[in-house]
């Protein structure tokens, strides 16, 4: 698409895709190290990278930005999301969790709608509900009940829509990496205070990973920022879904888990859900 819109797509595509390699990461480093750690770790990283980046004018736009307020009522929304996925991800199977937490693209979607006034056309709607069926075929998820884990992956799935309406609502105020440099700089001190109390030396290669986190999500996070800019967040929540193929690709590199039959079903209409937005904002007009 020569529009701002296809640019918006594949940088998140690419996000969600980075999103995934910097989930194995984590995965890995969970096993040993406390999750406070990891997150803050991670922000420290990508904080570094970018006043290495932006230096002083990053500093001079930090001080005077008008975004200060939603972006740390964002990043509270993103850290009480995460606390609740990996709260739940400790009892509750992989699959079931899986579809819970990708409720989230259809939340965004009724949010784009009510909250930032977008037109949803009915393909985008088609999009996202083809991704979710997609999901829910890969995963699978059987015997599924109401309970504190199922609640708190739906909270978390709710959060994180919520976090992308208030980006687009405040993406086309500031450059990427001001948001960027805010985001981590609340996460870094809201996730500092219980360090002090569960720091644990790494290993020389848990500090790699750590490293790794912090490289990947920072790249991540920029290629979403950008493509928040370009893009309604009606167009790119069926792109979220993505992230469950990479998720089962990378699985089986990483841990040779073989993909049955079903995730092979669901990661075709996964994919078809990409293409049904790719089509349809082909044929629209290129202020759409």
């Amino acid at each position: 698409m020569k529009s701002s819109i296809g640019i918006g797509i594949l940088l998140t595509s690419l996000a969600y895709f980075l999103f995934t390699g910097h989930d194995v990461t984590i995965k890995l480093l969970v096993e040993t190290l406390p999750v406070w750690q990891i997150l803050f770790m991670r922000s420290l990283t990508i904080l570094v990278a970018c006043f290495a980046v932006g230096r002083g004018d990053l500093v001079r736009r930090l001080v005077h930005s008008p975004i200060q307020k939603p972006m740390a009522v964002r990043s509270l929304f993103l850290l009480t999301a995460w606390l609740s996925y990996y709260t739940a991800a400790r009892t509750l199977p992989l699959a079931e969790l899986t579809t819970l937490y990708f409720a989230a693209p259809v939340v965004a979607t009724v949010l784009a709608a009510l909250v930032l006034k977008e037109e949803v056309s009915w393909p985008r709607w088609l999009a996202v509900a083809v991704g979710f069926a997609g999901v829910v075929i890969a995963s699978n998820p059987a015997g599924l009940s109401l309970s504190l884990p199922v609640y708190l992956a739906l909270q978390a799935a709710c959060l994180w829509a919520t976090g992308t309406i208030l980006l687009r609502k405040t993406a086309m105020a500031e450059k990427s990496i001001v948001q960027m440099s805010m985001s981590n700089l609340f996460f870094l001190v809201m996730t500092g205070i219980v360090v002090l109390f569960v720091w644990k030396t790494p290993t020389p290669g848990e500090a790699v990973l750590l490293m790794a986190t912090g490289a990947i999500g920072g790249i991540a996070q920029f290629a979403f920022f950008e493509g928040m800019r370009r893009a309604p967040v009606s167009v790119l929540a069926p792109f979220e879904y993505t992230s469950l193929v990479w998720a089962f690709a990378l699985g089986y590199l990483v841990w040779g888990d073989v993909p049955k039959v079903g995730v092979i079903v669901g990661a075709v209409l996964i994919v078809s859900a990409g293409l049904i937005i790719i089509v349809s904002e082909r044929r629209r007009p290129v202020t759409a």
